[in-house]
Order: C-alpha cells, then structure tokens, then sequence
C-alpha cells in the first residue's frame, strides 16, 4: 500500500536493519554488558574484567581469557546472524550456550564506537577489527597476549533519539552491575571485575571449590553473609528436572522481589511462572507485601525449554508448565519444612542493636572479627533431635490441660524439674514477661518467645494437618451460582473441576462459556462463590494454576488460627511455657507466625556479655 510518504515496497539497507536489531537487543547499556559478557562466558573465560565509564554510555570494555578470534572469524562475527553456536534450524530446539542469535556485535557497531581484539589459542599475534557507526575497518594485526578484549564507545551516538531515554549514569550503571551479579552467581569458577576506571565497583574471585560449597561461596561474595547465614539449601528432582540453589527463612524476607534470582540451565531468567510458583511456595509463611530472598537454579533437558522467545533472551517457554511449578514449589517447600523452628540471625541482630545503650564502655571486637549476633541456635540443633517428627496429642501445648497440681506446683520445684531439659534448642522456660513474652534459656543464651504468634503457627500447622488427612467438607448452596465467563476462561475452568473438587469447590459446565457452582468450601462460610470462580479463571490464565481458592483456604486457617491461640495477656505457668517450647522444636516452620514475623528471639551469652563490657 502507497500512502505517498513510505512509497514502494522495498528492502532495507544493512545499516538499518542492524539498528532495528539493536533497539530490540540493546536497548540500554545494561543490555550490551549482558551480551558481551555472555559471549565471554561462552568462550570459556576464567577471568572477565568490565570497565564502564558514565554508567556505560561513554565507555563498556570487556577482557576475557577465553578462546579468542582468528581473523576470519574476527571478520565474521560482526556480521548479522554469524555464529559459532548455532548449524541448522534444528539446533533451536535445543540451546546450550548463553548466545545464539548472532546479532549483537553487528548491533552494538551500528549505534556506537566498537573495536574488537583477539587473539585465538595457540596463535602467534592478535588482531583487532573497529566498527563505528556499521562502517568496517581491519582486521589489522594488534597486540594482546591471549582471549579477546572488546570496547563499545560512544553508546547511541549514531541514534541520538535513543540517548534520551537512557537514566542518570548512576542508574544505569546499578543496572549494569545487576546483570553481571547475575552472571557471577551462575558461574563461580569464573573470576569477575567491574570497575568505573578509578575505582573497583564489584569483585568476586574464581571459586576452587566444587558443588554446593562453591555455589555457596559465591553467593556469599555477592548477596553477603547474611543472605547465606539465613538461607537453606534446596535440592529436589523429579523427572528429568533438578532444582538446586538457596532460600532464604521466612524471618529474613524484602519488602520487594528484588533479591530474587532466578536462573534455568545457568541463564539468568525473569519468568513470571516462576515468580508465581515461588510466591505459592511461601504462601504459609508470608504476609502479601513481604518477598522471600533466594537463588534457584533450574536445571533440565535443553529440548524441554525454549529459550528462543525473546529478543533480550529473559524470558523461556517450558514443554510442562505445571512439572516445573510443581517442582519448585514441592522443593521450596520440603527445603523451609527441613528448617525446623530455625529463624533468621537478622532478628537477634536487631534485638542486640536495640538493647546496646548509646553510649557503652563495651569493647568493640577488633577490626575483621566475625561477629557472630544470635542465630547460632542452629548449631545447637545439630547436637539435639526431637525425638518425633511431631509432638504426641497428649503432650501438646494447650493450657486447659495442664493438671491443676503443676498449676499450683513451687516454683523452685518447676524449676529443679526444668533444668533437666535445659539441653533442648529452645531451653526451659524462666519466666514470663508482661505476660505475653516467655524468657527460656538453653545451654547458650538466652531465648525470648512470643507465645502468642508461637501458638498461632501451632495451631495452623495442625489444622493443615487436619485438611490433609480428612479433607476439606463442603456446603452445598440451596441456590446454585451460575458464573459467565468468556469461552476460553470457562474451558481452563472446567478442565481443573477435578482439582477445584478436592478443595470443596463444586463446579459444572452451564451451556457455553458459562459454569454453575453448586458446593463451596465449608471453611469459607459465606463466599461470593461467583467473584470467586472469575479470580480462578484469572489465575489460570495467568500463571495456569489456581492459586485463589489455595489461599483463601489457607487465610482462613490462618484467621482460625489466631483466635483459638493463646493471647498476649494471658499467664502461662512454667509447665505451660515448657510444653509450648517442646511443641515448637518439633513443628516446622514454628520460627515465624503464619505471617513471617518471627516467633522467638535468642541472644547468645556472649552476645550479652558484650552488652555489659565482659568481652
């Protein structure tokens, strides 16, 4: 069609085409520092070094010790669509290296500056190639002992239009350093360097080390001790999937998603399958505005994922959808139940800090030394087994039935009594405080506990406990609801009606796009079961699971929970506090409350001596 301003059909000059490519693939400095790195990493380099200047748009170098480039195949990799990755169209099927597309040296030389210089393994002399607005010169021969070095210069100064749109340098810098973070967690036997020219922005050294150790050293370079101190391992399979990496404890979550990283077959991904399936992993132990820290690595079959959607190569597409989510969320779950009433350090951190007065003749521990603030009643964990996986019906907290002799019993009797278990993780129980905190203590400090956020995850975990043995009982409505959605909804709908009937969730096809409800989950009482059943069907459109009905379900358990708990207020004998602290060691997840507050504090005896100046 002539509109008599594009005039006649017609093909597009090399340098257009390569700029287009170049608004799809490098769309900020970010971008670029992600496509060179990969291909560095994919050259098998040891050691990768950045340089980026004005937050990349004056200057991005990369120095790798990889393979490296002949001449002919320094000519050709800025050619569009020239790889050493890829034969045929049947190698699409199934990637395994980080690049593939063959488009990103073209496309950074269209728009910038670029000067590439290599020299291959075993050669005798580099050689060096420039591109500078897709205009080619070289190779010519260069000097350079060994991988190649690469240097954008001058980002968008062909498409100044795109320069506008770029942030402050400082954002786009941070941006920078993200992906390379990214890049670093997922490889460390490779060495990283990121610096500004003046000064070192980012440093992790090749880890020697093998398996989880190595994994676990460099994620302690880039998120910090803190992230490691408090995480816990994953490592689950199912069919031809693994899943391996590191969750954080409930107690030490984010107020966003950030710190979370997520990567399959070591390429860092943004998937909002599983973004969603980790959020229903941590449904139990998390309030909505709360976000747990990890880093997972999904790994399976290349033909078993499509990595091939997307020009910037974040985003995949999986054969099974539903395997992957049900791994990840059966092995985060499995990973934080093996935790125990384990809480994160951070929160005895935060206790010491409030109680160090403002001015202290304590002396500080000397420059280097580990401080090591609470959360080590793990170590004592190691030491000690309950001695089942759940508490005996007759031995569970409950205050009605405590016998009214140990009531009345002296205390210093309770406490001759008491101090034979002090070996126990959670220790004996001491006292209580304003009547809501019980004071324990154990073999190492000093253990404060909510009794009723304790209580209330007691009370929720057996009522899950309860669900899963017995099911869920329905109310048949006297006038079924009949819900319209369009035809597709209610065909994602009816295909799960099996799943929804598990749940107490009746539901049958109505004519076309349209379905009748006729029973609803007791639990939910009164329920606007037709809001209900249009949230599901958007669910499913979105992450092909239904998450709603699962999680009011579990907030209702929750509401329950609370209010056949203990309150704040109420005085517990010492019998009373003991048995609470003996149900807590043997229940999963009983360090936080069913909405990731912590449930329990413990300070370490030297932790307080430092309090009062004795170390």
């Amino acid at each position: 069609m002539d509109d008599g301003k594009s005039g006649r059909i017609h093909l597009l000059d090399e340098q257009t085409v390569n700029q287009i490519a170049a608004g799809e693939v490098v769309e900020r400095p970010a971008s670029a520092v992600k496509e060179l790195v990969e291909n560095a990493l994919d050259a098998g380099a040891h050691h990768i070094d950045v340089v980026l200047r004005e937050g990349g748009k004056a200057l991005i170098s990369v120095t790798d010790d990889g393979i490296g480039m002949s001449p002919e195949e320094l000519g050709m990799a800025v050619e569009r669509h020239a790889t050493s990755k890829l034969r045929s169209a049947e190698d699409l099927n199934a990637i395994g290296t980080l690049g593939f597309r063959g488009e990103a040296l073209p496309s950074i030389g269209s728009v910038s500056r670029l000067s590439i210089t290599s020299r291959a393994k075993g050669a005798d002399e580099a050689w060096a190639l420039k591109v500078d607005a897709g205009a080619k010169t070289g190779p010519l021969p260069a000097a350079l002992s060994g991988g190649t070095r690469i240097e954008v210069r001058d980002l968008f100064y062909a498409t100044p239009a795109r320069l506008k749109f770029l942030k402050a340098d400082r954002t786009e810098q941070s941006n920078a350093l993200d992906i390379i973070k990214r890049l670093a967690m997922a490889h460390p036997h490779v060495a990283f360097s990121v610096s500004d020219g003046d000064r070192v922005l980012f440093r992790a050294e090749r880890v020697l080390s093998t398996g989880d150790d190595a994994q676990k050293a460099r994620l302690g370079d880039i998120l910090g001790r803190a992230f490691t101190d408090n995480a816990v391992a994953v490592d689950a399979v199912r069919d031809d999937l693994r899943l391996k990496g590191f969750a954080g404890l409930p107690t030490y979550s984010r107020g966003n998603a950030q710190q979370q990283y997520l990567f399959v077959n070591g390429r860092p991904v943004k998937d909002r399958l599983l973004v969603g399936a980790v959020r229903g992993a941590y449904a139990d132990f998390l309030a909505r505005d709360r976000h747990p820290v990890l880093v997972l690595f999904l790994e399976l079959d290349p033909h078993a994922v499509d990595v091939n959607v997307h020009p910037a190569k974040a985003e995949v597409r999986f054969r099974d959808q539903g395997l992957v989510r049900g791994l990840i969320v059966s092995g985060l779950r499995h990973a934080l139940g093996a935790a125990g009433h384990r809480a994160s350090t951070s929160v005895s951190q935060a206790a010491l800090g409030a109680a160090r007065p403002a001015y202290s003749p304590v002396t500080r521990p000397a420059y280097g030394e580990k401080p090591v603030l609470g959360g080590g009643f793990h170590d004592a964990a190691r030491t000690w087994q309950a001695p089942t996986s759940s508490v005996p019906e007759q031995s569970r907290f409950d205050p009605e039935t405590i016998p009214v002799s140990a009531r009345h019993e002296p205390v210093t009797q309770e406490q001759e009594r008491a101090a034979q278990i002090e070996d126990y993780p959670l220790g004996t129980a001491r006292g209580q405080l304003h009547e809501t905190y019980i004071m324990a203590q154990n073999a190492d400090g000093i253990v404060i506990v909510d009794q009723h956020a304790a209580h209330e995850r007691l009370v929720y975990e057996r009522m899950k406990a309860s669900l899963e043995k017995s099911g869920v009982a329905r109310q048949m409505l006297l006038l079924p609801d009949v819900v319209e959605l369009d035809p597709d909804a209610a065909s994602r709908v009816l295909a799960r009606v099996e799943e929804f009937a598990e749940l107490g969730l009746v539901l049958e096809p109505f004519g076309d796009g349209a379905v009748v409800v006729r029973e609803v989950p007791a639990l939910l009482g009164k329920v606007d079961s037709v809001r209900l059943v249009r949230d599901l069907a958007d669910d499913l459109a979105e992450l092909d699971q239904g998450l709603t009905l699962k999680e009011r379900l579990e907030e209702v358990c929750a509401t329950m929970a609370c209010h056949g708990s203990v309150r704040a207020g109420r005085r517990l004998t010492l019998d009373e506090m003991n048995a609470l602290l003996r149900e807590m060691e043997a229940t999963p997840h009983s360090g936080q409350c069913n909405h990731g507050r912590p449930t329990y504090v413990e300070l370490k005896l030297r932790d307080v001596e430092r309090l009062f100046g004795r170390r």
